[in-house]
């Protein structure tokens, strides 16, 4: 059976959102529904989804505000639209800013919109990523080796580490290396959703358990029957379900929601976590049994500052890979000596973005100091002082005492150039618009970003006229 995992798609549609007979509809089909329609959408819903879905009934302000946002923060999730039948023309000019495709808006059925995904070549980013890990540092390697033995021990895994490090890749390898490896992967967040959802796509439901349960529906364990379950961000999950999953663990047998026939499990079960589960353990959040049937061996993701030497080898398949889609540059020299520098806050997932913003300025075909923008240039000093010396001694870059010296300057140059360039750019625009939003515009970025950054320019102390101190 293949190998799958849920696409997570944000749905934005204030006038219509989603039913919740729909979204288990769509959850069935392996798509999990987040309802995106909220002004305060946060940009980390941005970083953990596949597909964002945006309604355009009458117009495309909205695909335009939206597209203008992840620009100006350098995120490159792909975008549908969709517009009434007889709007041909509005279609058009959504592609125009940048849709990957459009769509009718009266198509709702989940298998419709499971083939348009299919059809759209949008994917699970984890299975996108999948081959995206490196191991190159010797960190790193004993990490694969010892991920390649647990493989083939029939155990609960625990993955910790940070954000962004590349939890759910090792837990592909987890499966890939076991003998369950021709049974299916199933992914899935466990802060993806409701509680009561959770419940119905784990365990599943027999027919006329509640409204609108048409059907017998298999849930994930189910689904995962000879293969392996990965429950990602576990440490999201209710106190309700933990007892039910320890009861899974501790039985291997699971009852349908609204059944009475117990059905027994073969499944690996991989869990994930970036939160201290003894400290949630200490303050009563999660349940201490839970941890212990879930962590009989336990995997520590280091961070990417810790494996220095992967820095490089994945920064170039990340240029290699954009490069294979037409818009790719070479990684110079003095460029390469500042990815190995930088402390990498947010791990594989901030060195993607820096790439991808980096490939986006490089006119030349080769990415120079200059086109790398930091997600966090504030935590470069500490990230550089806290680690070891001997990392730059082994890394590729070679770096002695004094060149790693002039790549701290470099940076806190280019980074005091960045920001001052930003400031007067936006200061004479400011000056010379009559409000804001029109000020924003002109900037090309909305509104909401332009307060952001005002925000944080009086945060480091850097001067913001006082008509927009607020």
């Amino acid at each position: 059976m293949a190998s799958k995992a849920s696409i997570t798609m944000l749905w934005m549609d204030a006038t219509q959102p989603m039913t919740e007979d729909q979204v288990k509809a769509f959850a069935n089909n392996q798509i999990v529904v987040c309802d995106a329609s909220s002004p305060d959408c946060s940009d980390a819903m941005f970083d953990t989804s596949d597909v964002l879905v945006i309604s355009a009934l009458h117009d495309l302000s909205k695909v335009a505000e939206i597209t203008d946002r992840l620009k100006s923060s350098a995120h490159t999730l792909p975008i549908i639209v969709r517009v009434p039948i007889d709007q041909f023309s509005l279609g058009i000019e959504a592609m125009q800013l940048g849709a990957k495709t459009v769509v009718p808006a009266h198509i709702t059925d989940a298998m419709e919109w499971a083939d348009i995904l299919s059809k759209a070549d949008i994917c699970a980013q984890s299975a996108q990523s999948a081959k995206g890990f490196v191991f190159v540092d010797p960190i790193s390697r004993n990490l694969l080796a010892l991920t390649e033995r647990v493989a083939q021990a029939e155990v609960s895994v625990l993955l910790a580490g940070p954000t962004g490090a590349g939890k759910e890749v090792l837990a592909r390898i987890l499966h890939d290396s076991s003998p369950r490896h021709a049974g299916p992967f199933i992914a899935f967040n466990c802060a993806a959703m409701p509680e009561n959802l959770i419940e119905d796509m784990l365990f599943g439901h027999e027919r006329g358990s509640f409204t609108g349960a048409s059907k017998c529906q298999p849930g994930l364990f189910e689904q995962a029957q000879e293969g392996t379950i990965f429950l990602d961000e576990i440490g999201e999950m209710s106190f309700h379900l933990q007892a039910k999953l320890l009861r899974v663990l501790q039985e291997r047998r699971i009852t349908r929601l609204g059944g009475q026939q117990e059905i027994n499990l073969n499944i690996k079960v991989v869990a994930a976590t970036n939160r201290d589960l003894k400290e949630s353990i200490a303050q009563r959040t999660f349940r201490e049994d839970l941890y212990f049937r879930l962590s009989a061996f336990k995997l520590t993701l280091p961070a990417l500052c810790q494996r220095p030497m992967d820095i490089m080898p994945l920064a170039d398949q990340i240029a290699g890979d954009s490069q294979s889609a037409g818009q790719g540059s070479r990684i110079s020299d003095e460029a390469a000596q500042l990815l190995v520098s930088y402390s990498w806050p947010g791990n594989v997932r901030e060195l993607q973005n820096v790439i991808t913003r980096a490939n986006i300025l490089a006119q030349q075909g080769v990415i120079q100091p200059q086109h790398l923008i930091f997600d966090d240039i504030g935590d470069f000093k500490r990230g550089v002082s806290d680690r070891p010396q001997n990392h730059f001694g082994t890394s590729q870059s070679e770096i002695d005492v004094n060149q790693q010296h002039a790549s701290v300057e470099k940076i806190e140059s280019l980074s005091q150039a960045i920001k001052s360039s930003e400031h007067k750019r936006i200061m004479d625009v400011l000056r010379s618009s009559t409000s804001r939003d029109e000020a924003a515009e002109t900037l090309g970025i909305s509104a909401r970003t332009l307060r952001h950054k005002l925000q944080r320019f009086r945060e480091e102390g850097v001067d913001v006229m006082r008509a927009y101190a607020r």
